[in-house]
């Protein structure tokens, strides 16, 4: 039996609290995945051998990354895709450097890593003039957009930064294509691709409005999150919840690699959002805790149900087909990727709700690390990572409350209901999670239109 999402979500507190945002005209600096909280806490867990902090400290020092000193190798054009002179792996190594080494100055306080960072930023604010490749041309923006938007949010304030600069490179070589994507879907009918695609550029449009001050930008994505139509809006990438608790995870029906990269863009969505002062997290009744649950339990290698669904594929006036997911994947329970410390502590320490299999998932998978820790594949490099000491906190009744949003800033979306309004060109990119693929369960059929058998049946006990 189904049951219907609730309209209610989790209440919101002065004690849960997305935290207060600058004033109405601009963004909370830092804010992106961390706040200037969230890395005074760090430093001061770290110089105090608090653990799990230094655990996690540890794995960021023991990166390669995270070393002073590291040279860029910016590019002019960067591309990803077949056909193509690849070379993106050179902008996503030069990103988990950028970032690392700007995080492992906040908690040190060793300016060598700052400068190296600021290096690195400028570099490629200086050369990057497009973004090129086949459809993989969109993942390369929205997951090295939003990435380079965290990374530079930490060294915002440098003196040597140039952030106009880097502010223009991020305004017209990775927000441009990742908006266009979640318009026109490159042109694919809009259940083409799966709901890591459309994740991919939420995060960018959102990490890229707030780090150049854009309020209409910071909307869209907001705005896409609740009531998209492609298939990363929340009720399209959790479309059916369980009397259990539970929800489904489209992308199961995939394979773990993927299911598991689409739970943390959602979890880094929605915790870029808070820091601006919006409950994502908590929307429709925590339908997000609900979805990242199923995917925990199953990655552990538990029982879950799976409502067959059918999605249209193929080119807007071209070639047209329909593919099945007909049951969760196989999985293996040692894959794992450095995601779940930061939606285990929102919902246990934040909220003090249970999350019985994200926190076992979250335990299994400590310390995490980043970039370079995972493989030298690009999947491995698809989270900034480092989760047990950067999201790892206390209990918010055990600490001083955060404040609720003043007067006149964003409002918070939680418990706020929705409505719901041959050749795949989302195949591409595929080969980025090498040694990740499970059987998906997945048959194709022959023509039609997207059958999503199980919100039909949702929205009849709604």
């Amino acid at each position: 039996m189904l049951k219907a999402a609730g309209a209610a979500g989790v209440a919101v507190t002065a004690a849960t609290a997305p935290p207060a945002t600058a004033a109405d005209s601009g963004f909370a600096h830092p804010g992106l995945l961390h706040t200037q909280a969230d890395l005074a806490r760090m430093a001061a867990k770290v110089k105090a051998g608090a653990a799990p902090y230094t655990a996690g400290f540890a794995k960021l020092t023991a990166n390669r990354h995270a070393q002073s000193g590291w040279t860029p190798n910016p590019q002019a054009t960067v591309y990803r895709g077949s056909g193509s002179p690849e070379n993106y792996a050179t902008l996503y190594n030069d990103i988990h450097a950028a970032y690392q080494n700007a995080l492992r100055y906040h908690v040190s306080g060793d300016s060598a890593h700052a400068d190296t960072a600021v290096t690195i930023l400028n570099a490629w604010s200086a050369h990057l003039t497009s973004l090129a490749g086949s459809a993989d041309r969109f993942l390369a923006a929205g997951l090295y957009g939003y990435q380079f938007a965290n990374a530079a949010e930490l060294v915002r304030d440098h003196p040597d930064f140039d952030l106009s600069r880097f502010q223009e490179m991020l305004t017209k070589v990775f927000a441009p294509l990742s908006d266009d994507f979640l318009v026109r879907h490159n042109g694919a009918v809009i259940t083409n691709y799966w709901t890591n695609w459309d994740l991919t550029a939420m995060a960018c449009v959102l990490a890229t409005g707030v780090f150049c001050d854009d309020r209409s930008q910071v909307t869209r994505a907001i705005d896409y999150f609740k009531h998209g139509e492609g298939l990363g809006s929340v009720k399209n990438a959790i479309p059916v919840v369980y009397d259990n608790g539970l929800a489904e995870w489209l992308e199961a029906g995939r394979d773990q690699g993927h299911a598991l990269l689409g739970v943390g863009l959602m979890g880094t969505f929605c915790e870029m959002a808070w820091n601006q002062g919006y409950d994502l997290y908590g929307y429709d009744d925590s339908r997000f805790l609900k979805g990242a649950q199923y995917v925990a339990k199953w990655s552990l290698g538990g029982e879950v149900s799976y409502t067959a669904n059918t999605r249209a594929k193929g080119a807007i006036g071209g070639w047209s087909g329909r593919e099945t997911a007909s049951a969760a994947s196989g999985v293996d329970p040692a894959m794992t990727r450095p995601i779940w410390a930061m939606i285990a502590n929102h919902y246990t320490k934040r909220r003090g709700l249970p999350a019985s299999y994200i926190t076992r998932i979250a335990a299994k998978s400590a310390p995490e690390g980043g970039g370079g820790d995972y493989g030298p594949n690009s999947g491995g490099y698809d989270q900034l990572g480092f989760g047990t000491l950067a999201f790892t906190r206390d209990r918010v009744a055990d600490t001083e409350a955060s404040p609720v949003p003043a007067s006149g800033t964003r409002p918070r979306t939680g418990g706020t209901a929705s409505p719901t309004t041959g050749q795949d060109l989302a195949a591409s990119g595929s080969n980025d999670i090498t040694g990740w693929s499970a059987a998906a369960g997945i048959t194709a059929v022959a023509g039609g239109l997207l059958l999503l058998r199980r919100r039909d049946r949702v929205r009849r006990e709604e």
